[in-house]
């Protein structure tokens, strides 16, 4: 067990906040996979300043899925710090996460928010000391390594959100112009962890339980932080916690794969409009069943459906189909 501010974490694996991706329906299914800590993906802090509806709904969350921090986005003080506390007051996180680190040009380019902060330390400072003074939940920062690979100062960064007062700090070992290419450089994480005191959780390239302890013993960081490799793959989580326990693990079988297209799929529906949780589905499915036998034509025919029963029903039909072919081996 660990510790950010007050809130006590079980586990050294932390799932990502990942943007169309982390709503309620995947944070649970991640959580029943035993993490330890959820991050919400980030929200606007001006559109929650505007009561935008589509915003405030993000912010659903249930007690099942704490700790969970929310993430929050945006270039100015005064809408951050209006944002956090609108977001305690009626979301009640236990704790609340400043984005300094999304790469999209959206985010960083229009909107200098994002890892585009990471150009303006002094900015940093005031932002963070203002959201720490304005709420009383933990405040954590997330950070890249820097804008480009000659602006590298995610250990300077990292000193001034300490001396902000944040309770924590990610770091992410690629700097904005990687983007998600190229290989994250965990000696960034490294280095951040031994200039600060507060916990340093390190992201990047965690794409197996192995994975996620060489990261932890060759930075020293106190979490590790899972993202992209858990799209269609949320037992990397459950695998991880068992593996940095010291316990054996399984991989998914191909029925676990398509229960849990099933389980999501429920789940959004609980969620959301039938037609956003079709949308959203879609994605997840290709996730899910990616290398599966015979899986291009059930993805294609699901693509273009617009009813739940009807995803729902070539879902079970597949799993029979793939289950009469296994008898017959």
């Amino acid at each position: 067990m660990w510790k950010i501010g007050n809130v006590e974490i079980d586990n050294r694996v932390v799932l990502a906040p990942m943007a169309g991706i982390c709503n309620s329906a995947y944070r649970k299914i991640v959580k029943e996979m035993g993490c330890g800590l959820i991050y919400a993906e980030m929200v606007s802090d001006k559109a929650i300043c505007y009561d935008n509806k589509k915003t405030i709904d993000m912010l659903y969350m249930e007690d099942v899925e704490r700790p969970i921090a929310q993430q929050i986005f945006g270039s100015d003080v005064d809408s951050f710090v209006e944002a956090a506390k609108y977001i305690e007051k009626e979301m009640r996180p236990d704790i609340i996460d400043i984005n300094m680190g999304c790469p999209v040009p959206k985010v960083a380019l229009r909107a200098q928010a994002g890892s585009a902060l990471l150009k303006n330390p002094s900015k940093v400072k005031e932002i963070v000391k203002a959201v720490v003074n304005a709420v009383k939940c933990p405040v954590t920062v997330k950070i890249r390594s820097g804008w480009d690979s000659n602006h590298i100062n995610a250990v300077e960064i990292a000193k001034i959100c300490e001396e902000a007062g944040a309770s924590a700090i990610t770091v992410h070992g690629r700097t904005r112009s990687q983007g998600y290419s190229g290989k994250a450089d965990w000696n960034i994480i490294r280095d951040v962890k031994n200039s600060v005191k507060i916990p340093v959780i390190g992201n990047g390239d965690v794409t197996s339980p192995e994975k996620a302890k060489e990261m932890l013993d060759f930075t020293g960081c106190d979490a590790v932080m899972i993202g992209r490799a858990a799209l269609g793959n949320p037992w990397l989580i459950r695998n991880t916690v068992l593996y940095l326990e010291g316990k054996p693990y399984m991989l998914p079988t191909t029925n676990d794969k398509i229960d849990m297209c099933i389980k999501h799929l429920k789940m959004l529906s609980d969620l959301k409009s039938e037609k956003q949780a079709v949308l959203e589905i879609r994605s997840h499915v290709g996730w899910y069943l990616k290398g599966v036998k015979g899986s291009n034509d059930i993805k294609n025919k699901i693509y273009k459906m617009t009813k739940i029963c009807d995803i729902l029903q070539v879902l079970e039909e597949f799993k029979e189909e793939l289950y009469e072919e296994e008898k017959c081996l």
